[in-house]
């Protein structure tokens, strides 16, 4: 029975030391992934909190009072500069009409028998049958004929511009919103708003910029320069985080700053083919570089922070662990550009960093490899 017992226990002390793996037997150094440091086409880019405005934005509205007799669009419709939104009942304003015109004609005739009577007294005055007193007040008679003609035609005219108020056109291309009132109610100035015609394609993206902010682009040559509407493309990510397919461009930056935010407004025009922006929706939005530039780009996960700062891990000679201080900026999603610290070919910690000390040799592994700690059947099963 002993005999049996020791074997079994030498037996179970060799499947020990063979299931061990080599990164854990003694005096082995630890295994790191490590990437090596190679430069990228990077697109600058910032991001900013906005909010979207239509470029031309109209509260369509009655100019005069009567009954509101059809609609001719639909809400959400689309509408062409001119085209007839609202008439307002006519036979009113065409019997007024009607009326300063009858005035104008007798104003007219009255006006041609005062230069008639003018004519007349002329030639009596000449054969001393009238005196001048009385041609004097044919010719003022005349001039009084005049003005009540002029009168009569502004009214005619004023009467005519009150009519075609009868008729509510859109201003210019657009898209019509709610209209809260339906025919046959009475409508006028003080009614309120009929109808809001907007154009939104293209639309309008306003955001505040920090002075910060607006330094560190332009010294990055996104802004300023005179090319700048090619050079920065303006993109906006919509609130479900996709970006609109189409780019914008820059348009105005405003010459003064907000005091009490120390920001400057930012304007910059953005195509709405499919409508997916909408007056008064607030987006983000994003100024990307249009020409990229190359860049040395490395994992965020490789960076560690001290009081000193930002600083990574590298594998240098004899696989022993160097510390180098960098500086950072902004990267694409997940990564960093490294600006100062890093050269191309240099091998950067991106997993294990817990177990590299400064100075001490390790096992680099490239990134790709399976992770540390798993072994080869879970490798290949991808565990």
């Amino acid at each position: 029975m002993a005999a049996i017992t020791g074997l079994a226990a030498l037996l179970a002390l060799a499947a020990c030391k063979e299931s061990a793996p080599p990164a854990q037997q003694s005096g082995a150094p630890p295994a790191v992934l490590v990437a090596r440091v190679e430069q990228q086409s990077v697109a600058p880019t910032a991001e900013f909190i906005g909010r979207v405005e239509a470029i031309d934005k109209v509260e369509v509205r009655a100019r005069v009072t009567g009954f509101l007799h059809a609609r001719h669009f639909n809400e959400g419709d689309n509408v062409k500069a001119g085209a007839l939104l609202f008439t307002i009942e006519q036979p009113p304003f065409a019997a007024e009409v009607a009326l300063r015109q009858a005035q104008v004609e007798r104003a007219e005739a009255e006006l041609r028998n005062a230069a008639l009577q003018v004519q007349r007294g002329r030639d009596l005055v000449r054969t001393n049958n009238i005196p001048q007193s009385q041609l004097d007040e044919r010719i003022a008679a005349e001039g009084e004929a005049q003005g009540q003609l002029s009168g009569a035609r502004a009214q005619l005219e004023q009467a005519r511009i009150q009519y075609g108020y009868t008729e509510i056109r859109a201003a210019f291309d657009g898209r019509a919103g709610r209209s809260p009132l339906s025919p046959g109610n009475v409508v006028g100035p003080d009614t309120g708003v009929l109808v809001t015609v907007v154009r939104d394609d293209p639309i309008r993206v306003t955001f505040p910029v920090t002075q910060r902010e607006l330094l560190r682009v332009r010294r990055a040559g996104m802004n300023g320069a005179a090319n700048s509407a090619e050079r920065v493309q303006v993109l906006v990510r919509l609130p479900d985080g996709a970006l609109l397919d189409t780019a914008g461009r820059l348009d105005f930056v405003d010459v003064a700053a907000n005091r009490s935010t120390d920001s400057v407004l930012v304007t910059a025009t953005v195509p709405n083919p499919q409508r997916l922006l909408t007056d008064g929706q607030a987006v983000t939005v994003v100024l990307r570089d249009a020409q990229p530039q190359q860049a040395i780009v490395i994992q965020q996960s490789a960076i560690q922070i001290d009081q000193q700062g930002a600083f990574v891990l590298v594998v240098g000679a004899d696989n022993k662990v160097e510390v180098k201080r960098i500086r950072t900026g902004r990267g694409p999603a997940g990564q960093v550009v490294v600006t100062e610290g890093l050269e191309v070919g240099q091998l950067v910690i991106v997993e294990g960093s817990q177990r590299a000390r400064p100075g001490q040799p390790v096992t680099p592994r490239p990134q790709g490899a399976p992770p540390l700690g798993a072994t080869p059947a879970n490798a290949a099963n991808g565990g």
